[in-house]
This record gives structure tokens, sequence and C-alpha cells, in this order.
């Protein structure tokens, strides 16, 4: 199902078809249509060609280097990117931290971080879980005392995603011990090279390293790179998990997969007939197909409300909560699709340049890695169990 578009954001879209047709180099595209892995190269890469155009901020105002989409337009340019094999802009500068300066980050700040994001001179990662402070973010015990015009941070972070490639990092830290768990929160911005960081890689269950432990021992941060005022920092931390709430929700990558399951199921047959024709099969992409429909909807009311001025509130974890969910869905039936071919791990198949044998557009060697990688949609960023209880919250004032 197409949503109405005007004139106006048909020609946008076009617009949008025609630069990643031009701009979006094949060899990327190829990568991420296969489920293999990006390198640090891949994503700096296709962050210059966005940025080339104005467009890799595409949320930010134009004021601050944004190209000032409409919340239409923002939708289109998600969805087209996806559709295309775009790689995913690396939110933890641009959607994440972006939006925290521009919104409570001092003009030192804005002027200072906001163009080296764009430029991708900064690559930034998360300082926020810990290994007693997941989804109970308010737990964090990473200290920062202030001692003259320095913090002095000591503590550990967990969960780093990409930090092995960063060299900052904007972290929540305890300013204050003596008060309530919230109240005693900074937001803080460090700098991976200085002495005392150390980093330590977690394996995960494909081999790959994507996440990381990040160790603080006696860092000294500078105060000027604290974010607002000190002990302020959990409404900070709220403010930029909406966004990233959101932008969990992938529905860009949720059109995307799903056009992806139907070709498969398209091709793939089952007693002589497509798989698309079997009605157990058939019914469960169907159910699919209408809740990714109502999210869509949901997904521009938000941006619209952003566009306009508004914090996504409880909507971001609904979207939170039907996108973790659809991802995984369609990733499972993918993997039901493929059967006994999506059976066996090939590490090989992760990387550029593996020659083995595909089975329809997506390649039965990372179909059941995918599957396995992504389960963890639905825990980070605050589980699913987390979000129901800020909507219930929010909403039901439960």
């Amino acid at each position: 199902m197409d949503l109405n578009f005007t004139p106006e954001e048909l020609a946008f879209r076009d617009d949008v078809r025609s630069f990643l047709k031009d701009k979006l180099p094949e060899r990327i595209a190829d990568k991420v249509k296969a489920g293999q892995r990006l390198t640090k190269q891949d994503q700096e890469e296709w962050h210059a060609i966005l940025q080339s155009r104005g467009w890799l901020a595409y949320h930010w105002p134009k004021q601050y280097g944004g190209p000032g989409f409409t919340a239409v337009e923002k939708f289109i340019f998600d969805t087209e990117c996806c559709l295309a094999g775009g790689p995913r802009i690396v939110p933890f500068g641009v959607s994440m931290l972006g939006p925290v300066l521009i919104k409570y980050g001092s003009q030192a700040h804005k002027d200072h971080y906001l163009p080296r994001i764009l430029s991708g001179e900064d690559w930034w990662c998360q300082g926020y879980s810990e290994p007693g402070a997941g989804s109970d973010l308010a737990s964090v015990k990473t200290t920062a005392v202030r001692q003259g015009d320095h913090y002095i941070v000591n503590g550990q972070k967990t969960w780093t995603t990409q930090g092995q490639h960063a060299d900052m990092i904007f972290s929540l830290v305890r300013t204050d011990r003596e008060a309530k768990a919230q109240s005693g929160i900074s937001f803080l911005l460090m700098d991976m090279k200085a002495p005392g960081v150390e980093l330590r890689p977690i394996r995960t269950l494909d081999g790959d390293r994507e996440v990381n432990e990040v160790f603080f021992t006696d860092v000294k941060v500078p105060v000027e790179n604290l974010v607002g005022e000190e002990n302020k920092g959990w409404t900070y931390a709220k403010y930029l998990l909406t966004y990233e709430r959101t932008g969990i929700a992938g529905v860009g990558y949720c059109v995307a997969t799903m056009e992806k399951l139907k070709v498969i199921a398209a091709k793939v047959l089952k007693n002589g007939k497509p798989l698309d024709q079997d009605p157990l099969f058939a019914a469960r992409m169907a159910r699919v197909e209408i809740d990714l429909e109502n999210m869509k909807t949901t997904n521009l009311r938000v941006l619209s409300s952003v566009a306009h001025g508004g914090v996504p509130g409880a909507e971001s974890s609904m979207l939170k909560i039907r996108g973790t969910e659809l991802r995984q869905e369609m990733l499972s039936l993918i993997r039901r699709a493929m059967g006994p071919y999506a059976a066996p791990y090939i590490e090989a198949a992760q990387y550029e340049g593996y020659n083995g044998e595909p089975l329809g557009p997506d390649a039965a060697a990372t179909a059941a890695a995918s599957y396995f990688n992504y389960r963890k949609l639905s825990i980070f960023g605050g589980s699913n169990e987390i979000q129901k209880n800020i909507i219930s919250k929010m909403i039901l004032g439960l």
C-alpha cells in the first residue's frame, strides 16, 4: 500500500531515487542487501556522500547544517535509502548526540561539535549501559568528581556499540552520590583517547566485534565538556532516548525487509507452488504487512510532531516495540522460507568477496546470522518490557 503523496512529495521521491541510483556505490549496496558486514570505511564513504548533498543529518534544522526536511520528506528519504540498499546512518553522533546539543548544548558545543559530526571528524559512541544499569539506567555508578576545572571519571560502561571505531563518547555519569538516582546524573562528553580509557571487545554469537566494554580509571575531563547543568543529565538522557527508540523502530528497514521477504516467498517452492501461496505462510506475511502499514502512520505522526517543535513521547516507545517485533518476525519468516539452507553458519558469508551460492536476493548463508543477531532489537535502547511501563505511565497514568 502506498501513502497518498502530493505532487511535490512525489517529485522529492524521484529526486532521492535519482541520487541513490547515481551516488550509492553498488559495492556497498550489494553488501547491505546480502546482509554482509560493513567496514568503518564503508560507513564513512556513505556518510561523506550524503553530506556532500546536505542529507546526512536529514532530521536537523537548516540552521545547524540539516536540509530542513518535512516529516513526509524524512519518511520518504529513509524508506528509499533502505530500499536501495543504503547503509544505516551511524546514529550516535547524527541522530542521538546532535539533537541533544541542538536543544541543550552551549553555543560553544554547537559551534565545535556539530560541524565535526557532519564532516566525520568525530566518530561518537554511547556510554549509557553498565553491568548493573541496563534497562534500569538511573542506577549508573560511573562517577565524575569535580576537581578544579576537570572532572575525574571512574567506572565502566558495557554494550558500547562500535566503540572500537569511536574517538569520542557521550556518557552518563554520577556527579552527586547523595541525591536520589535520577537527580545526581550528568551528561558528559569524553575523549576515547584520553589516558585511563580502556576498551575491551565483546564477541557476539556470530563472531563479530560490534559491542565493547569501556573502563574509565581516573580519566580527566574538562568541565566545559559538561552538557547543560550538572545533575540534570537525566533530562537530556530521556530526550536522547526518545530519538534513539524512534530510530530503533527502523520503519525504512522494515519496508525493505518486507520487500525482500515477498521476493523470497515468491521464489521458494513448497509442494510445487510458491511459498506465498501457502495459506499459513501467506497469513503470517499479511499480518506483518498490515502492522507495518499501521506503523508507517504512527511514524509519520511522530515525525510531524517533532517537525513542529514537539518531543517524541510515548509514541517513540510504541514505535520501538512494534518496529522491533516486526523486524524480528520478518527475519524469522525469511529464515523459515530458506528452510535447511538457512541452518549452516558460514562466517565467510558475512564479508565482502564471498562467492557461495545464494538463494534468492538474500544469501541463505546470512539468514540465520541476521535472525539471531537481531534478537537484540527488543532489548537494547530500553527493553520492550520497559517501553510498556513507559506507555502505561504516560498514557494510562498507572
